[in-house]
């Protein structure tokens, strides 16, 4: 007769009954192995998840088996499919999240336990999180509205719709900003300031670049009480790698296409008083006609130096009023003096040309005037005269970044998730 001292174990009958029968044609009990069996159970019994009803998205979610049971697997998934992250103590009697929650959003809970006697099952639980106190908005720039074609100088902007100054939650901004092109560079996030962020490459984007720039923390905490809002997005090309040099000491403009010089034009830039911005400034814009009056200077009406002009062709390079442009009534200077207030002049043919040559984004660049140096924020984008070590240095993750789309790359760490 066959040992049963293995079927002892076993808690339902009908399964001891089933085990009989080979018994019966094998060894002695002592090899039995089915008091190992597995048997369904109820496992929400066995669990308790700390998330009911609506919950504080700042808080983690944990969830612990009770005495004697066991967690096996435990999954938080949000309506868009995506897995929060989360860890499993060692004695696996508790789990709790490590990823961030988002505000205002629906959580499922999917639990698998072990009853500690032969039993496993699962469950499932739900939650909510709570609306957010403050939302985080961002203006993204350049406006790609038009043909979404700039220079090779040209650099991404963002603008918050609130002050972020605590360095975490900089980074949880940074997470949040995803910069992919091809082809790939090497870039990196500026912080001009509490609320306004610059991106750029190390070097200028390539001839023909497409970039990609999304915001998208929806949800998300930045700081306490403050998380991503709406998703923004854009996109733009790069053009061909013009490149002009204006050089107050000759008084020549030479605009370069590709590394290729293309023209050499007379010019007059500003006379003592009003020297011209040495340094890289990036076209901001272009205007068939522009009025420019000496008092938006600071020269007063009236005097010696004041005027009140409409000007033609004109590309400006920074928002402080100074501008490539049409200057018919320096003609005789051009090539020979400095005689403006500070922008570059050229007759009307030649500035029309520049005009028609040039678009935003393109470089500007000015050597030997006895001018200030541009400034690198706030009086245009002279982000390119800013050195790369320090650049990075500005970035609240202290990092560069790899702008490789992401279904491009071999995983890695790190990585941030893709356009959608």
């Amino acid at each position: 007769m066959a040992d049963r001292r293995g079927i002892a174990g076993i808690g339902s009958i009908s399964l001891a009954l089933a085990v009989l029968v080979p018994l019966a044609a094998c060894t002695s009990g002592d090899n039995d192995d089915s008091a190992g069996a597995v048997h369904k159970v109820d496992a929400a019994p066995l669990v308790h998840v700390s998330a009911e009803g609506k919950v504080d998205p700042s808080q983690p979610v944990t969830v612990t088996a009770v005495p004697g049971s066991r967690l096996t697997d435990v999954t938080v998934v949000g309506p868009d499919g995506r897995v929060v992250a989360g860890t499993l103590s060692e004695d696996q009697r508790s789990w709790q999240t490590t990823g961030r929650l988002k505000a205002a959003t629906d959580y499922t809970v999917r639990i698998a336990a072990d009853d500690g006697r032969g039993g496993r099952g699962e469950t499932t639980s739900a939650f909510s999180t709570q609306a957010a106190q403050r939302l985080l908005t961002a203006k993204l720039g350049p406006d790609s509205s038009g043909t979404g074609l700039y220079g090779v100088g040209q650099p991404l902007t963002v603008q918050l719709s609130e002050a972020v100054k605590d360095p975490q939650a900089r980074q949880e901004v940074e997470r949040a900003l995803t910069v992919t092109s091809q082809p790939a560079v090497t870039g990196g996030w500026y912080w001009v300031d509490d609320k306004n962020l610059h991106f750029r490459p190390a070097e200028y984007w390539p001839v023909g670049t497409t970039v990609s720039l999304v915001f998208e923390g929806t949800g998300s905490r930045i700081a306490d009480g403050l998380y991503g809002g709406d998703r923004a997005a854009l996109a733009l090309r790069i053009g061909e790698r013009v490149e002009s040099v204006v050089d107050a000491a000759t008084h020549e403009l030479t605009l370069k296409r590709n590394g290729e010089v293309v023209r050499t034009i007379p010019v007059t830039t500003g006379k003592p008083g009003f020297d011209t911005r040495n340094g890289v400034k990036v076209v901001l814009g272009q205007e068939r006609q522009v009025r420019m009056s000496g008092e938006t200077i600071g020269i007063a009406a009236g005097s010696s130096e004041s005027y009140d002009l409409n000007v033609e062709w004109a590309t400006r390079v920074t928002w402080s009023g100074e501008y490539v442009h049409a200057a018919p009534w320096s003609v005789g200077s051009q090539g020979v003096a400095n005689v403006s207030h500070g922008c570059t002049g050229m007759s009307t043919e030649n500035a029309k040309w520049f005009y028609d040559n040039t678009r935003i984004g393109d470089l500007v660049t000015v050597v030997n005037s006895h001018g200030a140096s541009m400034e690198p924020f706030g009086n245009g984008f002279g982000d390119w005269n800013v050195s790369w070590t320090d650049w990075v240095k500005h970035s609240a993750l202290g990092q560069a970044v790899n702008t490789t789309p992401p279904a491009s790359r071999a995983p890695a760490a790190g990585m941030i998730r893709p356009e959608v």
